[in-house]
């Protein structure tokens, strides 16, 4: 049977983050060929902490709100002149449930890091940790505008000898072709799973490299895994190194929570 394809979805929430993670994901959505879909969520207030009255003028607010951010971004994302489909529509929720539940008929979530909080009071670097946690599609954290650089960025990316690696690779070098970035593949030696074994890795990357030969790569290697190259290995290089970071499931909340409000890009694999 066939299927129409699943869009591209952006969580706005009025903020400039938000516009920034739209943008962003116009060249997602136009390299797939999918429709963009720009989302807002409203929190569902507890209707009888409330008396009807206050609770309908909230409501019409928080509609307001919602509506001014979706028209917002839709310009914005108009404004890029990059020809895509686009749709809105506002959910209705916690923000978490509501991105969950679109990851099902998702290509990929995409959000941006704001230094706010949540109705519930966590940050949104916890609430975007979660979300790449539990989601059921590939989910971006758009970092923060970082000042133009004297030489283009990397895309960072762990290679493992675990045979689920392998999804997290491709999109790392579907995101350099993309962007027209090059590729830090970190070999990290440090978790050993016996799927595939550690001569193998050298192999992998000549593979990929041969798969995409107008990527670069640059392999390097590291006795740690993400997470502790992101805050050891390369701390004191990452703001000039890296635009992005690939990681698969096992890392992404971990690494969300590290820089989700930080001025780098993750791209979480599943």
């Amino acid at each position: 049977m066939w299927r129409a394809p699943t869009p591209v979805v952006v969580c706005v929430d009025g903020s400039d983050a938000g516009l920034r993670a739209a943008t962003w994901a116009v060249r997602e959505a136009v390299n797939r060929d999918v429709p963009l879909r720009i989302v807002h969520v409203i929190e569902v207030r507890d209707v009888d902490a409330e008396k009807p009255a206050t609770y309908a003028d909230r409501l019409r607010l928080d509609t307001q709100y919602a509506e001014s951010a979706l028209r917002e971004a839709t310009a914005a994302v108009e404004a890029t002149e990059i020809p895509v489909k686009l749709e809105t529509e506002i959910l209705w929720g916690p923000v978490e449930s509501a991105l969950i539940e679109e990851s099902s008929h998702a290509t990929m979530i995409c959000l941006g890091t704001a230094e706010i909080a949540c109705a519930d009071g966590a940050p949104l670097s916890a609430t975007a940790a979660a979300i790449a946690r539990n989601a059921q599609c590939p989910v971006a954290i758009i970092g923060k505008q970082r000042e133009p650089a004297a030489r283009p960025g990397w895309i960072l990316v762990g290679v493992e000898g675990r045979a689920d690696n392998e999804p997290v690779i491709e999109a790392a070098m579907e995101e350099a072709r993309l962007r027209r970035l090059p590729i830090l593949a970190v070999d990290i030696q440090s978790r050993h799973f016996g799927d595939i074994h550690r001569d193998d890795i050298g192999q992998r990357i000549d593979r990929w490299t041969r798969c995409y030969p107008d990527v670069v790569v640059r392999p390097v290697v590291s006795p740690h895994g993400i997470p502790q190259v992101i805050t050891g290995d390369l701390s004191d290089r990452i703001d000039d190194l890296v635009e992005m970071i690939v990681v698969g499931r096992v890392d992404g909340a971990s690494v969300a929570r590290i820089i989700g409000s930080g001025g780098h890009s993750i791209l979480v694999v599943h």
